[in-house]
């Protein structure tokens, strides 16, 4: 298996989500064999008052990509279609601003907010 450093990041992604955070990031082995990796990070509170991280990492290689976007597609909607009450359907289906591709670091801004540099440090 290869060093941690001789991965190449291609691109990064962040996204907040409550007390969570997600980092979507694309690498790149030394024989350009591409992978992605799923991080869900928590920040949570020690006993002596300083916080440290919690990371669960998925790696997703090239040739599972569709099946596993077609996987979870299928699993959202079958909450969408049988779990949730329609008001909560309404609320997930709400209008929200653009989201800016510029901008990843996972907020969704309106243009005048300006974009960030992209930088995912976690």
């Amino acid at each position: 298996m290869e060093d941690r450093h001789d991965q190449e990041e291609i691109y990064s992604q962040r996204i907040k989500a409550g007390k969570r955070t997600y980092f979507f990031d694309v690498k790149a082995t030394r024989g350009q064999d591409y992978y992605l990796t799923i991080t869900e990070s928590k920040r949570r509170l020690r006993d002596d008052d300083t916080f440290s991280y919690e990371k669960h990492k998925i790696f997703l290689y090239k040739e599972d990509f569709l099946k596993f976007v077609d996987a979870l597609q299928d699993a959202v909607d079958y909450v969408r279609d049988e779990l949730l009450t329609p008001e909560e359907v309404a609320e997930l289906d709400r209008p929200r601003p653009a989201y800016d591709s510029e901008n990843r670091d996972g907020n969704y801004n309106r243009a005048e907010n300006g974009t960030s540099n992209g930088n995912s440090t976690y």
